[in-house]
C-alpha cells in the first residue's frame, strides 16, 4: 500500500516552504499532495517518494508529521471512471474519507489516492480489480 504524511502546522506564511526546503535538501520528491485549512492550523498531506525518511526528518526538524497506509488506484483516463470507482465502493457500503488524485500527462492514467474509514469490511482488492482498476504497490507507485 502506498505511505502518507500528513503534517499538522502554522497556517501562516512560509511554512509549506519550509516542508519543501526540508525534502529538497534530503533530495525527496513529492509525488502528490493536498492541503487543507484548519482555521489557525492546516494539514499537508504529501505522497513522496521516500516516505519512511522522509517522516523521520520531518520529525527530526520539528514537524508534527504521522504517516498512515492508503490505496493508490490506477485507470486509463477515461470520462466516468471516477463515478464507476465511487460507484462500485458505494455497493459495497465503503465510506472514502479522504481523496485527491491526478492524470499522469505521460501516459494518461489516472491515479487516486484513497483512504477510507471501514476498509476491513470487505476486500477492496477484490471490489477494485472487479471493475477494472488497478491498485498500485509502493514499487510499481514509486517507480512512476
Amino acid at each position: 500500500m502506498a505511505k502518507q504524511l500528513t503534517i499538522f502546522l502554522e497556517n501562516r506564511p512560509g511554512r509549506i516552504q519550509s516542508i519543501s526546503k526540508v525534502l529538497v535538501e534530503h533530495q525527496m520528491n513529492v509525488w502528490a499532495f493536498t492541503i487543507q485549512d484548519r482555521g489557525e492550523f492546516g494539514l499537508v498531506k504529501l505522497v513522496v517518494d521516500k516516505p519512511q525518511q522522509a517522516q523521520l526528518v520531518m520529525i527530526d526538524e520539528g514537524f508534527a508529521c504521522a504517516m498512515k497506509e492508503i490505496l493508490a488506484v490506477t485507470a486509463d483516463d477515461e470520462p466516468g471512471n471516477l463515478a464507476k470507482l465511487t460507484a462500485a465502493l458505494l455497493e459495497k457500503n465503503v465510506n472514502i474519507k479522504d481523496a485527491y488524485g491526478f492524470v499522469a500527462p505521460t501516459d494518461r492514467k489516472g491515479i487516486c489516492f484513497l483512504e477510507f474509514e471501514n476498509p476491513d469490511k470487505v476486500n477492496l482488492e477484490e471490489i477494485i480489480a472487479a471493475h477494472g482498476f488497478t491498485i498500485l504497490t509502493d514499487e510499481e507507485l514509486y517507480e512512476l
